[in-house]
């Protein structure tokens, strides 16, 4: 196809390759992308796709990422779209273009300069960050999971303490080998059980002389009154059980005021000594988004969309997942669909056929009516909860153990055969399950 007949085509922009974004394109372009129905575009900064949920078990070290790593450049070859590196910093919806920011290498010079990319239908995908809410030295002295690079970060600073520690002459000092973890919502209650167990795995591979359970310490803060506060208490209870037994240090009830290079400070004077600070309290859409060329958001940035996923200002522009505030059908003026994992990937789903009518000249478009299937929290290899929501009587089932092990990591395969399809995502397992024999249990650099 010549480059005048491709810009014939409809332009779909998707904005964002997290999960819900890296699906519908590549579903788009199974079907229009590989029919020249459409000319479908992925822009992510990232050259590579790891699924958000993993991300606490990289920055512990329970996982390699390189094995679970997505290359963009090879998805789209071959799924019949096309790939762009870069951030999207403004849009002209005059014009139907997005502006792209100039992309630089580690020594901070251009590869790629600023550019602008036509569409005819745009989707934001761009997912969230964590929101410090302006707390004094969040941003200086401690580490959000919003990035594989931001997990590695941490995983650097967390080996390097433990290798400080095992060959100082002085003994562990306080808060040498503190890990504080603000927010215990899934990500910090995940964390924290990860942790227990990698650094206790850390230890055992020559660092003699660290004492896990004397020198190692991990505490979780949470301005509400328990842990997974967005949660059933029942499920609630039972992580908080589970944490304790790890000897999790839990401060509910605790407002961080301040986070320095030598602690966290709480509004009630208490203050955490740690060189190792996480923050995991509270979502917000990236800043750019703040009232872009004149699109409505709410006070986190997101987008606010139609219950057809179109911006309410211009239907040309659609949003998804985290970084969108959707409607919860049925459910009341004001209530949005959560920004879950699966929220994304069910309007994902609905996406796609909503893209392939509109590419068909139909303006009658579906609307999102999200169903709440539950929650799971993974504690590492110690156990797994969660509770599921019940399609007839609306009522939750809890469950643990085995079976909410193996439906938590049901999730990731159903990603994974989203991208790839049953078979490669069954030999993918198969590989990682053959290989895991010969290798550590902990990323050891």
């Amino acid at each position: 196809m010549g480059k005048a007949e491709a810009e014939q085509l409809h332009q779909i922009v998707i904005v964002g390759g997290g999960a819900g974004g890296l699906e519908l394109a590549t579903k788009l372009g199974d079907s229009l992308g590989r029919k020249g129905k459409a000319e479908i575009t992925l822009i992510d900064k990232s050259k590579t796709h790891v699924w958000k949920p993993l991300l606490h078990e990289i920055a512990a070290g329970s996982m390699n990422p390189e094995k679970h790593e997505l290359v963009y450049l090879a998805q789209a070859h071959w799924h019949h779209f096309k790939f762009r590196l870069g951030s999207m910093d403004s849009l002209d919806r005059a014009k139907k273009e997005i502006s792209i920011a100039p992309n630089y290498d580690e020594d901070g010079v251009e590869v790629i300069p600023r550019r602008t990319i036509k569409y005819d239908t745009l989707v934001i995908a761009v997912g969230s960050t964590t929101n410090d809410f302006g707390v004094k030295g969040a941003r200086e002295h401690s580490i959000a999971l919003d990035t594989q690079d931001q997990a590695e970060k941490f995983h650097r600073r967390l080996h390097n303490a433990l290798l400080r520690a095992q060959t100082q002459a002085d003994p562990v000092q306080a808060g040498q080998l503190e890990v504080v973890i603000v927010g215990a919502g899934a990500t910090g209650v995940e964390l924290s059980a990860e942790l227990h167990n990698t650094t206790r795995e850390l230890a055992a591979y020559g660092l003699d002389k660290i004492d896990p359970d004397r020198d190692v310490h991990i505490s979780l803060i949470e301005a509400s009154e328990r842990v997974l506060p967005a949660l059933p208490s029942k499920l609630s209870n039972s992580v908080d059980l589970e944490l304790r037994k790890l000897r999790v240090h839990l401060y509910m009830g605790e407002r961080v005021t301040e986070v320095t290079s030598k602690g966290v400070q709480t509004h009630s004077g208490r203050f955490i000594p740690s060189a190792l600070v996480v923050w995991a309290a509270g979502i917000k859409a990236p800043d750019f988004l703040r009232e872009i060329n004149g699109l409505e958001t709410n006070r986190i940035n997101q987008l606010l969309v139609k219950p057809t996923l179109q911006t309410t200002l211009d239907d040309n522009v659609f949003a998804f997942g985290d970084c969108a505030a959707c409607p919860w059908v049925g459910h009341g003026e004001n209530i949005t669909v959560p920004p879950r994992a699966q929220s994304a990937h069910q309007q994902a789903s609905m996406l796609v056929k909503s893209l392939k009518q509109r590419v068909a000249g139909k303006t009658d478009l579906p609307e999102f009516k999200y169903r709440d299937y539950g929650s799971l929290v993974n504690l590492g290899s110690y156990t797994t909860v969660g509770n599921l929501m019940g399609a007839l009587s609306g009522s939750s089932l809890f469950i643990e153990g085995l079976i909410a092990r193996t439906m938590y990591q049901s999730l990731y395969k159903l990603h994974l055969m989203a991208l790839h399809g049953f078979w490669s995502m069954a030999l993918q397992t198969l590989a990682r399950m053959i290989a895991k024999r010969t290798e550590s249990h902990v990323k050891l650099h």
